[in-house]
């Protein structure tokens, strides 16, 4: 089925430039200043809601659009084998986003996309996996933790280490039970406890050189959150000898056209809209040593 112009109502538009309209179906408070928007693609043919598809991979990211304010690059936190709904974690922190926040279900807004490198899902096969995430970090890796609980029989041990700075700011915590059922071990950490607090305490690294690895030449670690956690958290798993070719992590900039075009996203001799976010620690080391790159 195509619309105006021979564009798929199927699959995201071909042209990274042209927008789609897309409805707030849901809006989750999960934190102060941030939010879950739950997106439904509005149709091509009689403006459907719910008529459209937007397939994605894991790591990936939009743009969404708010006419006469601009456009954010945002990662896409739901599941990828659930395209008819896309959500989308944000935090306030800027003009795109705060606008965002004063608009409601049923509001309707533009998208493009998908645009960027995914998490390597398919050399999981075999492997432990070992994810990462900082504070907010932890969105672009729950597209991940989806894929891997679906086919939770093909891979071996799975861990998450997910930190915040106090325990009411940890991600997603109603969702922790399920995937703890669902066969990952999920490991907490905050930097302040309170009384009530029985996890870890400390910075997510600290917990990653704890971990017992069963295999490091067989495990893969992914990462998300500030870039001085993880540089850390890189060299943490190299040193413990997990190959640096088998660690990865999601790099942000200003993506502001999302096509390697405007150049705000420039990383060294990479466009991160293009060839990123995710990238192979092995391919950016020395990149990261560079202070305000």
């Amino acid at each position: 089925m195509t619309g105006a112009g021979g564009v798929s109502c199927a699959t995201p538009t071909a042209d990274p430039w042209r927008q789609r309209a897309a409805r707030i179906r849901r809006v989750i408070q999960e934190l102060p200043g941030v939010a879950t928007y739950e997106l439904v693609p509005e149709g091509c043919a009689g403006g459907n809601a719910g008529s459209g598809l937007w397939p994605f991979h894991a790591g990936q990211f939009n743009m969404l659009y708010l006419p006469g304010i601009g456009e954010s690059a945002i990662s896409i936190s739901g599941n990828p084998d659930q395209i008819d709904v896309i959500p989308h974690t944000v935090r306030q922190a800027g003009n795109v986003t705060n606008s965002l926040a004063k608009l409601r279900e049923g509001d309707v807004l533009g998208l493009r996309g998908p645009f960027g490198s995914s998490w390597p899902m398919d050399r999981c096969a075999g492997h432990d996996v070992v994810l990462v995430a900082g504070g907010i970090g932890l969105a672009p890796l729950r597209p991940a933790i989806y894929q891997l609980l679906a086919r939770r029989a093909e891979f071996g041990e799975l861990t998450l280490i997910v930190g915040s700075r106090e325990p009411q700011l940890l991600l997603y915590p109603s969702e922790y039970d399920a995937w703890r059922a669902a066969g990952l071990n999920v490991v907490t950490a905050v930097d302040r406890a309170d009384d009530s607090w029985r996890g870890s305490v400390g910075v997510v690294t600290a917990v990653l050189d704890r971990l017992w690895l069963r295999d490091r030449a067989r495990t893969l670690v992914f990462t998300c959150g500030p870039e001085v956690m993880m540089w850390y958290v890189m060299r943490t798993a190299a040193t413990r000898g997990v190959p640096a070719d088998a660690l990865y992590l999601s790099l942000e900039r200003n993506m502001n056209c999302a096509v390697a075009f405007c150049g705000h996203c420039q990383f060294g001799p990479y466009f991160l809209c293009r060839e990123g976010p995710v990238r192979s620690f092995a391919r950016v080391r020395h990149l990261l040593r560079i202070e305000n790159l």
